[in-house]
């Protein structure tokens, strides 16, 4: 069996984390490197899926509740305005291989996907 990720650490309560929300099968943290006003990652507890496409392959009603907790979370923090990313692939920038959604909202700009 694979090491346990940051995110399944942060909620064992092994590493400090805060944790917003969760429901039986996801949570959310605040991003602990902000980039935007409002940037939250929304993760399935279990972490049996690397990417979006594993987890929609997989189990599609898991990403289906992911993307209710992003939009519930960000009805709260933003106003419901949010976009939401997926990174999928070192290139692409996913660093932590166990899949998780960036919530980001506060005064966003389309150009702001440059470079970022």
């Amino acid at each position: 069996m694979s090491e346990p990720s940051i995110f399944t650490r942060i909620l064992q309560g092994d590493i400090p984390g805060r944790i917003v929300d969760q429901t039986e099968r996801v949570f959310v943290i605040e991003d602990i490197s902000p980039q935007a006003p409002v940037h939250l990652l929304v993760i399935p507890k279990t972490q049996e899926y690397r990417d979006v496409a594993e987890l929609a392959a997989g189990d599609p009603a898991l990403l289906a509740e992911m993307i209710a907790t992003a939009q519930r979370v960000a009805d709260e923090r933003a106003g419901g305005q949010f976009r939401l990313v997926f990174n999928t692939g070192a290139d692409a920038g996913q660093t932590v291989f166990h899949v998780h959604a960036h919530v980001l909202a506060g005064d966003l700009q389309e150009k702001s996907l440059i470079g970022h």
